[in-house]
């Protein structure tokens, strides 16, 4: 049956392509037609290929169906509705401008790849999780004495959020989150009166580990990381964190130390999912899944803060909203736990204001999910990007780790 179906809709997109050749009096191909340069050719080439495999073959022929069959197909397909929109200009072979946005091609074509995230799922090779409960590793250890001295050291909270003002839509997008241009939030998704309501406290007398702690990208590592070396990468800031969190708080963590972006970074989400639901079959007492990255940027932009007199990366909690302008709600990409998972890194972010000042970046709202669906005490955080070194990234995690063990315990802005 599924057979048929992609059968079916690969024929629909087969006619489509024809349709819109003829339609703009083109002899290429009809994404080509609004998309110029290299850079534009690639994005073209790159959805070609993953997704349309079957329109390379030869369009010449003629077709008579109707205008409106035409516009029936671009509202169900808006790549091609978007691409002859004249919504991309011209642009360099990395980068495109879309609405007077610059947008990284590589990373508009994995987030397309990530929303045929069920399809793929059937499709790739699962990679096993390499799950760990041992922080005692001599690379941690040195850590140790750092992350008590700076956590003895916190004077408590220096300031005081104005939830009143925040009650403010406007005034709460401006100061506390970051949209991205492809997607938008409505004032009830992040109301915050609403989300307070949320109970985001661990359960009591567990026995069982409470927290993962896992990568997607496990092979983003900082300015002095030794390439390949996980301990330099985002992977050893989570055996870090996993450490301070069972060591000073007494939290149930297990990080999972597996690669899922080390052959097909573009597929991680997809590799790292059916990954995440093993994981939380064996272990059901899990509550928190924390996906831990660092950010990309470009030039020598630096995510750099002192707390004390400690110089450390600062950090950027993520949300997926399942929900883009130009598809609306993403029914394939369903979310059921959404609204905790906006609690979740409110209060993360609110509560950060409050005892550390300038330790965190906006919370950035984009359009898909990223594999926050499983539970709903789901946080991607952003540590720094790869031009901050790895001690700053280190530094950060005390810090984050008091914040966790704030909101888990129950305390609110």
């Amino acid at each position: 049956m599924r057979g048929l179906l992609l059968l079916f809709c690969m024929v629909i997109l087969s006619i489509s392509m024809i349709l819109i050749e003829q339609k703009n009096g083109k002899d290429d191909a009809c994404l080509q037609v609004s998309l110029t340069q290299a850079g534009s050719r690639s994005l073209y080439q790159s959805v070609m290929d993953f997704y349309l495999p079957i329109l390379r073959i030869d369009q010449n022929r003629q077709w008579n169906f109707s205008d409106h069959l035409y516009q029936t197909i671009l509202d169900h397909f808006p790549v091609y509705s978007f691409a002859l929109s004249g919504g991309l200009t011209n642009s360099d072979a990395d980068t495109l401008t879309v609405s007077g946005e610059t947008v990284d091609i590589d990373m508009l074509v994995e987030e397309m790849e990530e929303e045929n995230e069920a399809y793929q799922n059937e499709k790739i090779e699962k990679i096993e999780p390499d799950v760990t409960m041992d922080f005692s590793q001599d690379s941690i250890v040195v850590q140790r004495n750092l992350a008590t001295t700076f956590l003895s050291n916190s004077s408590g909270k220096t300031s005081q959020v104005d939830l009143d003002a925040l009650s403010d839509f406007n005034v709460l997008l401006k100061e506390h989150y970051h949209v991205d241009s492809t997607t938008e939030v409505t004032p009830d998704q992040i109301n915050v009166k609403n989300l307070l309501k949320k109970d985001l406290t661990l359960k009591k007398g567990v026995d069982g580990p409470q927290i993962l702690i896992y990568h997607t990208h496990s092979q983003e590592g900082y300015s002095d990381s030794t390439p390949g070396d996980l301990s330099q990468s985002v992977v050893g800031l989570g055996d870090y964190l996993a450490q301070i969190l069972q060591e000073q708080y007494g939290l149930q963590v297990i990080h999972d130390r597996a690669s899922y972006d080390k052959n097909h970074r573009d597929y991680a989400y997809s590799y790292a999912g059916p990954a995440l639901e093993k994981i939380l079959e064996k272990y059901p007492t899990i509550e928190v899944v924390i996906d831990l990255h660092r950010d990309g940027v470009s030039g020598n932009t630096r995510f750099v803060t002192t707390i004390g007199d400690t110089k450390m990366a600062q950090v950027m909690f993520f949300n997926g909203l399942s929900y883009t302008k130009t598809r609306g709600k993403i029914t394939s990409l369903p979310n059921e736990n959404l609204s905790t998972n906006l609690a979740f890194s409110q209060r993360m972010e609110l509560l950060a204001s409050e005892y550390y000042p300038g330790f965190t970046r906006p919370i950035f709202l984009k359009g898909l999910r990223y594999n926050m669906h499983y539970v709903p005490k789901s946080l991607l955080v952003e540590v720094g990007a790869q031009t901050n070194t790895l001690q700053e990234a280190k530094n950060a995690m005390p810090p984050l780790a008091d914040l966790l063990n704030r909101v888990l315990q129950g305390e609110k802005p």
